[in-house]
């Protein structure tokens, strides 16, 4: 992807990370009418050779746009990205938004079905909202990413996925309200990994300035996705215990947060505000 592409290098990214999007929406149908028709053995083994055989073909795309070098050389692993302040504090930052955004793909269903009386595929509509919103937010904030500063993009996603989760979501007492919080999440937070193309520039010229030499951008990138991939593993435990007797329940007029899931929403608010940091770092001097 760096080979390829250069000015619109973000759109880039955001159009390939908009497939995620797209798949949330295609593939949990898909998916539900094969394991009920079917049975999950006979799901699995068609999902399997589905799978290989739309991959398999597009494999002959991914190349390099420099040809191979005559001699073969064995491409070290580069860690002096961990020599670059400016990684880490976007990497904990990156983490810390990771630990909440996960939580309302898993939740919003079951807050549908016992908060407001949604039925089976009411509830279900909560998800595919989000990634439909996702696919769009995904592209946009790539568009964004080619013309303004990555800190500036970042406070984009934090600002709309903040007021998503804390106002709409914590006050939402209807179907409809909770649908528009779907939406609004989907095209923000959604589209917070699309910035990473930023990261990657900024960590690679502040590396460059600071004589560290080349940093390869696309082990940001891996280290990135790794620490993305942490906060949904804590993510997990950290919620059940949020919900765990669905604290707050009657305690406060506000029907999200007095629905037993408010400290759940506040968790994923305040993780969704405090992935922006990286502005306020930035107006700091840390970046």
């Amino acid at each position: 992807m760096d080979e390829w592409f250069v000015r619109r290098k973000g759109l880039a990214y955001g159009i390939m990370w908009s497939g995620t999007g797209l798949a949330g929406v295609v593939l949990p149908l898909l998916l539900e009418w094969l394991l009920r028709s079917f049975g999950f053995r006979t799901t699995l083994r068609i999902w399997s050779c589905v799978l290989f055989a739309l991959t398999l073909p597009l494999a002959f795309f991914i190349k390099p746009r420099l040809p191979y070098s005559a001699t073969s050389h064995v491409k070290p692993f580069d860690l002096s990205m961990f020599t670059v302040p400016a990684f880490w504090l976007y990497q904990l930052a990156n983490v810390v938004e990771a630990m909440g955004f996960f939580l309302p793909g898993i939740y919003l269903p079951t807050y549908a079905r016992s908060a407001l009386g949604a039925v089976s595929y009411g509830s279900a509509t909560t998800v595919l909202l989000v990634n439909v919103a996702s696919v769009f937010g995904c592209v946009i904030m790539g568009w964004f990413i080619d013309r303004f500063h990555v800190t500036t993009c970042i406070l984009l996603s934090t600002v709309g996925a903040t007021i998503g989760a804390l106002v709409i979501w914590g006050l939402s007492s209807s179907l409809g309200l909770l649908y528009f919080f779907c939406v609004l999440y989907g095209l923000f937070a959604g589209s917070y990994t699309s910035a990473w193309p930023g990261i990657m520039s900024d960590v690679v010229r502040k590396g460059e300035a600071a004589g560290r030499g080349y940093i390869d951008p696309s082990m940001v990138f891996s280290w990135l996705a790794a620490g993305r991939g942490i906060g949904n593993v804590v993510s997990g435990p950290l919620s059940e215990n949020l919900v765990q007797g669905l604290p707050w329940k009657g305690e406060t007029p506000a029907f999200g947060y007095g629905s037993g899931y408010g400290s759940l929403i506040v968790f994923t608010g305040v993780t969704a505000l405090l992935g922006g940091a990286s502005f306020v770092w930035r107006r700091l001097g840390m970046l």
